[in-house]
């Protein structure tokens, strides 16, 4: 199914016409009716002549509600441009354009109306050639232009024949998995309770499926559906839908707001956005102005950002950030209008490239900007690759939600940009930019060259400190020293792989003196305060490091070749007798139960040993 658009003039007889296509009067308020003139949002529906149906909404022309125009012509396939034969162009019509080029609504019929009031031929070939110069002035194709009057009826068959050609040709809209329904109008019918309508996109919605209202995040379900004044059982992307809502009162839902499937759209407070501004418009656009901000058919005030330029002038292009004052249900691939609140006026509109930044962006960076421009034009690999950059991996589910992709585009740009290298895999489920990872190494290089400078007699940086200095979960930075040959692991102490420990000739003298001590009483050494005054604090902690001392606690340490030799024969005593205890350690090396209480206690806390009572026994790791 279809939905169209109708702008045109508030006298251009739109809504007359719509109601002789349709056989429905689109103006539902008292108001309109009596001023014959369109306020608010109406709504329509025809056939064509091959019996597919068209919704229709038909928009406010009048200059004081525009902003209620912008709300109804977001979701739309085509438009019908109405202009009286004898009026010509007005300048709401040129800003109607304006705002069908800026959210590329492309399929666009020119209806010239009342013609049976126009005697002269001459005239109506004016008003076309004023037409097809306001194309080309907005740098759009000329559009198939229909003569008609709606009291006459002459041209509507045409009319029709036109819709169906240009419909016919339009690509049909997509089902993703992703339903979102912009809601346009909230109503209570009695008996039912709480219904919604708008026009759906993305994916499609089934009576029974469970549903979330954003931005409040209230959650309901669908207990029935309309397309058309017909009760469905589901509705497809691109039809005009009624909602009977459960769970969700009518006090509790306004226009702007949407419906989308649990936990797949969330409200943005800020975007980042490509943005067009209007050629005709009489002033530029500073930074840090103060905007109206549309969105389907939501609405904020906000602050943009302009991060290429210091101001925008008329027929500018740039990248703008925009901070909004209320959150929205917003998704990248949005198109979006700004507007001056006074005096009010049209700047210009783009597409949202980032609906969750997950920073504010500096201005005139060359790699931001580069950045943007691959989320706007990229293959969709690259823009998954972008969106998966940051300080930390992003999950699936999330590349999924900003990107708006459908999971087989998911899972084809996941494949491209794994297989190009753009991406790497983290986990199951999270992902990250090949640049995001490469910049974390290069930061861990940075940070463990540093320690070097700073500690040139430490064999390493511990692990944990490392992981604190760059903010990361441990499990992550363990991927990044396995992925980096650069990097080389010392049991818990990490360090550059061309670090080396060098010792000074007094240094080296002072290590002799202490090795000697050692040798002489090698089951009773100096405690590690003892070897700090022997060859001094850093060159103590380089020999544990070097594993040429090896700590049983934090005062008593062995030389490592008298350590491994005690070790292995207590494994050969529990081998042969099932246990030892401390008495029979401390009388076997001659130490003193001290030593051999440490010792016993430093194997149990590896798993070497296990107390059982007064002796070790097997430990688990034995």
């Amino acid at each position: 199914m279809r939905v169209i658009g109708t702008s045109g003039h508030v006298d251009h007889g739109k809504s007359t016409l719509v109601e002789k296509l349709s056989g429905i009067n689109p103006d539902r308020l008292a108001e309109e009716q009596s001023r014959q003139m369109t306020i608010d949002l109406g709504f329509a529906w025809m056939s064509l002549a091959k019996g597919e149906t068209v919704g229709i909404v038909d928009v406010p022309g009048h200059r004081d509600f525009i902003e209620n125009m912008l709300a109804g012509v977001g979701g739309i396939d085509a438009a019908l441009l109405v202009i009286a034969a004898d009026e010509g162009i007005m300048p709401q019509t040129r800003e109607h354009l304006a705002i069908l080029r800026l959210l590329d609504v492309k399929d666009i019929i020119v209806v010239i109306s009342k013609v049976d009031l126009i005697d002269d031929p001459d005239w109506i070939d004016l008003v076309r050639l004023d037409i097809e110069e306001l194309f080309a002035g907005q740098q759009m194709p000329a559009p198939p232009m229909v003569e008609v009057s709606a009291h006459s009826g002459q041209g509507l068959d045409q009319l029709i024949r036109t819709l169906g050609e240009v419909l016919g040709g339009a690509p049909r809209r997509v089902d993703y998995g992703q339903p979102r329904l912009p809601i346009d109008r909230v109503f209570v019918l009695g008996g039912f309770g709480t219904v919604v309508t708008g026009t759906l996109a993305g994916g499609s919605l089934s009576v029974g499926d469970s549903v979330e209202l954003q931005p409040s995040g209230i959650a309901g379900r669908i207990r029935g559906l309309q397309s058309y004044k017909r009760a469905v059982e589901s509705a497809a992307p691109g039809s005009r839908v009624a909602v009977n809502i459960a769970g969700i009162s009518s006090d509790q839902v306004r226009r702007g707001d949407m419906l989308a499937a649990p936990g797949q759209v969330r409200p943005s407070a800020m975007v980042d956005a490509q943005f067009c501004q209007l050629p005709d418009l009489d002033r530029p656009l500073e930074h840090n102005a103060e905007v109206k901000f549309f969105c389907g058919a939501a609405e904020s005030m906000a602050k943009v950002r302009l991060l290429d330029a210091e101001q925008l002038y008329p027929g500018d292009e740039g990248w703008l950030q925009i901070r909004l004052r209320d959150a929205l249900p917003l998704s990248r691939g949005d198109r979006y209008i700004l507007r001056f609140p006074s005096p009010a006026q049209t700047i210009g509109g783009g597409l949202i490239v980032d609906a969750r930044p997950r920073r504010r962006l500096k201005r005139f960076q060359e790699g931001i900007i580069r950045d943007l421009e691959l989320r706007l034009r990229g293959t969709p690999a690259e823009r998954l690759a972008v969106s998966a950059a940051g300080k930390t991996p992003v999950r699936r589910r999330e590349l999924q939600a900003s990107l708006g992709y459908s999971d087989e585009e998911l899972r084809r740009a996941l494949s491209e940009a794994l297989e190009l290298g753009l991406v790497k895999q983290v986990d199951e489920s999270s992902f990250w930019s090949a640049d995001s990872w490469h910049a974390l190494a290069d930061r861990a290089l940075a940070q463990l060259g540093a320690f070097h400078s700073a500690h040139p007699l430490r064999l390493g940086m511990p692990r944990a400190q490392l992981r604190s200095r760059l903010d990361i979960k441990l499990s992550l930075l363990d991927q990044i020293v396995a992925g980096d040959e650069r990097i080389a692991p010392e049991g818990n102490l990490l360090r550059l792989q061309n670090h080396r420990v060098v010792f000074d000739d007094d240094q080296s003298g002072k290590i002799d003196q202490l090795m000697r001590v050692l040798q002489e009483n090698p089951y009773t050494p100096p405690s590690i305060e003892e070897m700090n005054d022997i060859v001094g604090e850093d060159v103590a902690r380089a020999l544990l490091d070097l594993r040429r001392l090896v700590n049983v606690n934090d005062r008593i340490a062995f030389a490592r070749a008298d350590y491994e030799f005690m070790v292995s024969e207590i494994r050969q005593k529990i081998h042969d007798h099932g246990e030892i205890d401390a008495k029979t350690l401390r009388d076997q090396f001659g130490t003193s139960r001290k030593y051999a209480i440490a010792l016993l206690e430093h194997l149990d806390s590896l798993g070497i040993t296990q107390r059982v009572g007064d002796v070790r026994k097997r430990g688990r790791n034995m």
